[in-house]
């Protein structure tokens, strides 16, 4: 076909990405999602958006459209992970119909532009035109890559020329309220070697900032346009907007060669993930305008985090991986992979969080089975939201997902998130066994070597730190790896075994002192996965506002992938029933309660079980208290 199958394919950069012909991934945490996923989420995102009217949006009279402006986005996601997905075959009617509904022009919106509707790009700040026309060209670049040029490629490629037309030197001056045509502009760019959709997106990149959009309530970092891009040193304002910005900027930045704008995105994430992203790696703590608070604003209970941030976080750390080589940024991908974006979808995968709290107060309601839920207030997952940009691109990361797994570069190849799979490129055919994230052992076994010395890499996590990692050459020796890079570089033989054992085990999490909401509070995380209470394991049918625990003991691991944190369970009644909730510290109270190992569970797992109160932040058993 020509061009890799990778979601991203910088021309230049640290690290080469292995694609979805070079990885397989064969068992494990990731390929029960990912079956899950191919043969049940896909289908059950096309039914619903065929219930919902938005299929038939393409070719309906103007007064039958239904959705959101931005509903075509969610038939491209769709599109794009069926393209990745080999097993699943791309609808050949709705690919018609879309064609069949592009102007000649290559326009391409089902909101705007016809008779009865707003004119074309009339409402830039939040008509999502742009941003729906970004979703069209990465469905586009997914067929391209992984199936071949087609109708949706066609599609896409003539989209694309209408926006260079339009936007280009001498057109419209503006930019979308919603970034996502930069990083698909690049990545058509590269599956073409057109060099005008580069141009568009880097023009695109330079011109946020400058005040062009009107003005919202929010203000106007609400979509990033405060600041140029090179200016600013942290991400702001709505969470998704900004991530899709920052990724687009860093693919910019690669194929120009720009290294001011790639350090100056680096900068904004450093920031970002020191003061502003919570232990799951999810990122955004309001509700109302679904966006980054100041820093070290994270209160856990009411932590946005929504799920298309999270995928919107992967994709950049990604991006900036393969640009610098630097495993930081896997190591953030990976946090938010376990702990956002495998928490969004039901173990049947039939419903979703758009949401994802650290501090469930109430027990939820199951939402109806046959209507759209409100975004993001479903109190457990629910099956289809009016706004279901999550369902969407959780099914398209998960589609792509053994494209984050592994690169390559002169040297050899590197390994940076840990799943059964089996990977072959340039000369060189390997299999990784693991269960990890359960346990902490990941065995390589070369099955196919060139005959030449070179360089096994593999990421050892940041959780590690403190802890002893172990690495087993094919001879046997064994040396302690610490967080960061550990390498290999021999003449291997087929048939060499190399293994990694990292140290999966509980353990406790303090918060940073300035973040105001969880101090007093510890958490505990294992591996690369954060743990919570959640009330369905407590006794009595208690919630979880009775648990305090015991950090001067360490965690234990339990039965099935739990934990379990000494600690207490508070005295029924009290002290709830007090007339007034505040009074004087008391420093020789004794702690008050029910002494008990209590129950945690992988925060990916909770509210598949029914109804529940959760936290994953978790009051600790200090003695004192109100007198």
């Amino acid at each position: 076909m020509g061009s890799p199958v990778v979601p991203v394919a910088p021309s230049r950069g640290r690290l080469r990405p292995l694609g979805l012909d070079e990885v397989r991934v064969t068992g494990g945490f990731w390929a029960r999602r990912r079956h899950v996923n191919a043969t049940v989420s896909l289908d059950h995102c096309r039914d619903w958006m065929e219930r919902v009217g938005w299929l038939g949006n393409f070719g309906s009279a103007v007064e039958a459209r239904r959705g959101r402006e931005f509903a075509d986005s969610d038939v491209y996601k769709l599109l794009e992970a069926m393209s990745w997905d080999g097993e699943y075959d791309v609808p050949s009617p709705l690919v018609e119909a879309i064609a069949s509904f592009q102007e000649p022009d290559g326009y391409l919106n089902t909101a705007f532009g016809r008779p009865g509707q707003q004119p074309r790009y009339s409402d830039l700040a939040w008509g999502h035109e742009l941003y729906c026309y970004g979703h069209l060209i990465q469905a586009g670049v997914a067929q391209i890559r992984a199936r071949g040029e087609g109708e949706l490629a066609k599609v896409a490629r003539r989209a694309a020329d209408h926006v260079c037309a339009t936007f280009g030197p001498g057109g419209i001056e503006g930019v979308c309220g919603h970034p996502e045509i930069e990083t698909a502009l690049v990545e058509l760019a590269r599956a073409t070697g057109e060099q005008r959709y580069l141009d568009q997106a880097a023009l695109f990149v330079d011109r946020r900032g400058h005040g062009t959009l009107a003005d919202p309530e929010f203000g106007r970092a609400y979509y990033q346009d405060d600041l140029p891009v090179r200016q600013a040193t942290v991400l702001r304002g709505h969470a998704v907007r900004a991530l899709y910005l920052a990724a687009g900027a860093v693919d910019v930045a690669v194929e120009t060669g720009d290294e001011e704008l790639l350090a100056a995105v680096v900068r904004q994430w450093e920031r970002t993930v020191a003061r502003r992203t919570y232990l799951t790696g999810g990122m955004g703590s309001h509700h109302r305008d679904e966006s980054f608070g100041d820093d070290y604003v994270l209160p856990p209970d009411r932590a946005y985090s929504e799920t298309c941030a999270s995928v919107a976080s992967v994709m950049l750390s990604w991006r900036l991986l393969l640009a610098t080589g630097e495993p930081r940024f896997a190591d953030l991908a990976e946090r938010t992979l376990f702990n956002v974006v495998a928490t969004s979808p039901s173990d049947d995968g039939r419903a979703f969080f758009y949401a994802n709290t650290l501090h469930r107060r109430r027990r939820g309601t199951l939402p109806p089975a046959d209507a759209e839920s409100p975004r993001a207030e479903s109190s457990l997952r629910a099956p289809w939201f009016a706004v279901s940009c999550c369902p969407t691109n959780v099914a398209r990361t998960l589609a792509l997902l053994p494209g984050y797994l592994a690169t390559a570069d002169d040297r050899g190849l590197q390994l940076h998130q840990y799943a059964d799979a089996e990977i072959t490129t340039g000369g060189i055919a390997l299999r990784v066994g693991t269960d990890y994230p359960s346990h902490g052992r990941v065995t390589v076994r070369i099955d196919r070597t060139p005959d030449h010395p070179w360089t096994l890499s593999l990421r050892i996590p940041a959780w590690a730190q403190g802890d002893t990692a172990l690495l087993t050459d094919p001879d046997g020796a064994r040396r302690a790896v610490h967080p960061g890079t550990a390498e290999i570089t021999r003449h291997f033989r087929p048939g060499d075994e190399i293994r990694l054992d990292l140290p999966v085990s509980p353990r406790w999490i303090a918060p940073d002192p300035r973040i105001d909401a969880v101090r007093g509070t510890v958490a505990v995380q294992r591996g690369p996965l954060v743990y919570c209470a959640e009330s369905v394991d407590l006794p009595g049918g208690r919630d979880v506002d009775v648990v305090r625990v015991d950090p001067s003991v360490e965690p234990a691991d339990g039965p099935d992938d739990t934990v379990v944190a000494p600690g207490e369970l508070a005295a029924p009644g009290a002290p709830h029933d007090a007339p007034w909730p505040y009074g004087p510290v008391d420093p020789a109270a004794p702690p008050a309660g029910e002494r008990s190992g209590i129950v945690l569970v992988p925060y990916h797992s909770w509210a598949n079980r029914g109804p529940s109160t959760m936290r994953v932040w978790l009051p600790t058993t200090d003695p004192r208290g109100r007198s």
